[in-house]
């Protein structure tokens, strides 16, 4: 059914009022990053700055650790990406071959634990990281943001396994291939897409994480990057505008590359992930 041309100029009117939508923080915070301080302070706010400068980005690695931050940051989002998918890939393969009671209770217990709101997780969290001696340390950081991502993990490769045919395990099977054999040389290469779009949207997520990094990070030195930001906000609720747009521009990028590196990977991943076979 072919759709009518005022019906196309509403959808692409809509599609772009949504992209500048999304936009538009962006660029704003980029534009204030390179504005000085009397423009900052300017009644008349203007997109592009009138006498652009590096002083913000100078004096925020001046006043805060944004490097040991940043590095920070990208162990506990790195390994908690690696470690929540080799975790989730076999339990994912197994929810979604086994079509049994317990298979479908841990999905249900999957889709029920996205609801828990963070404030119900960190006491218990807290108390296990103390008895292990991981407070206060990026490995526990790491172990906390495993735990928050298993679940949607999970549900997310689960979709994907039951879109690989089940005749090409069997084929497989017909030729001598154990269920490890089977899942790593036929399975695993075909989920491939949806690994890497699960291992970003898990990445992305301890990322920007904050609420378990201010609460399980005391010294400075380990702090993660999203705390760090929090600094350039006075006692008083002041914030030192000029800066800390420059430190929350640097902090966005590694996504945006890592979401523009891989992002033929990620729209095959949700393609694949979306149909059944």
């Amino acid at each position: 059914m072919r759709t009518s041309r005022p019906a196309r100029i509403g959808q692409y009117t809509a599609l772009l009022a949504y992209l500048v939508f999304l936009a538009f923080p962006f660029l704003w915070l980029l534009s204030t990053a390179f504005k000085p301080p009397r423009e900052l302070g300017s009644l008349h706010p203007t997109w592009i700055p009138k006498d652009p400068t590096l002083d913000n980005f100078r004096q925020a690695f001046g006043e805060q650790p944004l490097l040991q931050a940043a590095l920070n940051s990208l162990i506990a989002a790195l390994g908690a990406a690696v470690i929540a998918v080799l975790i989730a890939t076999p339990m994912a393969y197994v929810v979604a071959r086994r079509r049994t009671r317990l298979a479908r209770a841990v999905t249900g217990w999957v889709v029920v634990s996205q609801a828990f709101p963070f404030v119900l997780l960190i006491i218990p969290l807290f108390l296990v990281l103390k008895n292990l001696g991981l407070i206060n340390s990026v490995p526990g950081l790491v172990l906390v943001y495993v735990v928050w991502a298993l679940p949607f993990a999970l549900w997310m490769l689960a979709g994907y396994v039951r879109a690989v045919p089940p005749e090409l395990e069997e084929a497989a099977a017909v030729d001598g291939a154990g269920r490890v054999r089977t899942l790593v040389s036929v399975t695993a290469p075909l989920l491939a897409p949806g690994i890497v779009a699960t291992g970003l949207f898990a990445f992305i997520t301890a990322w920007n994480e904050f609420f378990f990094a201010l609460v399980l990070l005391k010294t400075p030195e380990k702090q993660t990057l999203p705390v760090v930001l929090t600094h350039f906000i006075g006692a008083e609720g002041v914030a030192d505008l000029g800066p800390l747009a420059a430190a929350a521009f640097l902090a966005t990028l590694p996504s945006l590359v890592v979401f523009a590196v891989i992002q033929r990977r990620i729209t095959g991943g949700m393609l694949t992930g979306a149909v059944k076979s």
